[in-house]
């Protein structure tokens, strides 16, 4: 078996699982526990080691819960409240499940002590941790939450929390922040000697067409940044970028000298390609450009502005040709408008 069929076998060896789990019937179940809501604890006192990135789509890729570093044979405790309703093997290994109100815990590798049925409190032993789960210490436990269909952030059990309600100045007092960090950031580059000289230093805002980047590619103007609704899922999400649209094979060009930090593939970007500009005036500077037909750039090679590196495409999760283009600043996505000529 090659190397990447046997990638796809566990992934398919893992979704069987989550399959699996999801068709059990819930034994025991009784009424919701009020004690459920309550303050819960790590199974396993180590560091979290893989935290929760789910999928965009129940097929997609993505990791569907936390793994939190452990040695062989440690006790592994109930992170809350609630009834043990799965507690044996699933597609070889030992899974044990505790349903806390309307949501449960999955806990693997686990070899069990309890039979289903038992309720369990915060903290009371549910079996022993099995090697065996590929992750970066000696053995690791995976901790899944789910409602129904729904991939939960199992972390979340240690407060009690479900939904967090915000102020109704919350968001207005974000956009602030973010743009006070955003001209602090640009006044930076310009002080370096990155961007124009004059007015915007002055007032630490920068302006669209400060020219600071270069555009990387001819195309009409779609989505902007900021909350928008997608056109595939159908719901309001954050967009981080620029959505730049032409014939599929319009060149793409590098918006400032730079290295090229990352060339690949996923679901959701397609092709991406990500250039480090280096730190300019105490700001790092990246650019990121997703859904390409291709690049013809790879990692450690150096680029300067204006220069060739791709083509427009319609890879990954996309409607049509189209160039996504997004710029960090220190790691955090900020509107590319304000630093595009």
């Amino acid at each position: 078996m090659t190397r990447r069929n046997r990638g796809w076998a566990r992934r398919a060896a893992a979704w069987c699982v989550v399959t699996l789990l999801v068709a059990l019937p819930v034994v025991g179940a009784a009424a919701p526990l009020a004690a459920a809501a309550s303050l819960g604890q790590l199974p396993v006192p180590g560091a979290v080691v893989t935290g929760f990135d789910p999928p965009e789509v129940r097929w997609g890729a993505g990791h569907r819960g936390v793994d939190l570093a452990g040695t062989p044979g440690e006790t592994v405790v109930s992170p809350a409240a609630g009834t043990v309703t799965f507690a044996g093997e699933v597609a070889g290994r030992h899974v044990v499940v505790v349903t806390h109100d309307d949501r449960r815990s999955t806990l693997e590798p686990v070899t069990a002590s309890v039979a289903v049925g038992t309720r369990v409190a915060a903290g009371d032993p549910v079996g022993v941790l099995d090697a065996g789960h590929a992750c970066p210490a000696v053995a690791c436990l995976h901790w899944g939450l789910k409602r129904a269909e729904e991939y939960l952030d199992p972390l979340m059990l240690l407060d009690g929390s479900t939904v967090r309600l915000l102020p109704a100045d919350a968001a207005a007092g974000v956009r602030a922040r973010a743009a006070a960090r955003e001209a602090a950031a640009f006044a930076a580059a310009v002080a370096s000697g990155l961007g124009p000289a004059g007015g915007a230093a002055a007032s630490g805002a920068a302006p669209p067409g400060s020219g600071v980047l270069a555009l990387p590619t001819a195309g009409r103007l779609g989505s902007v940044f900021g909350p928008r609704f997608h056109p595939i899922f159908h719901e309001w999400r954050m967009h981080n970028g620029i959505d730049l649209s032409a014939g599929c094979g319009t060149p793409l060009l590098a918006a400032a000298d730079g290295v090229v930090s990352h060339v690949g593939f996923d679901a959701s970007g397609g092709w991406r390609l990500v250039i480090a500009h280096g730190q300019l005036g105490g700001v790092d500077l990246q650019t990121v450009y997703l859904h390409a037909q291709g690049y013809r750039v790879r990692v450690g090679e150096r680029v300067t502005r204006g220069q060739f590196v791709g083509t427009m495409g319609s890879t990954g999760w996309s409607t049509g040709c189209h160039l996504h283009f997004s710029v960090k600043v220190n790691g955090r996505h900020t509107d590319p408008q304000r630093w595009l000529g």
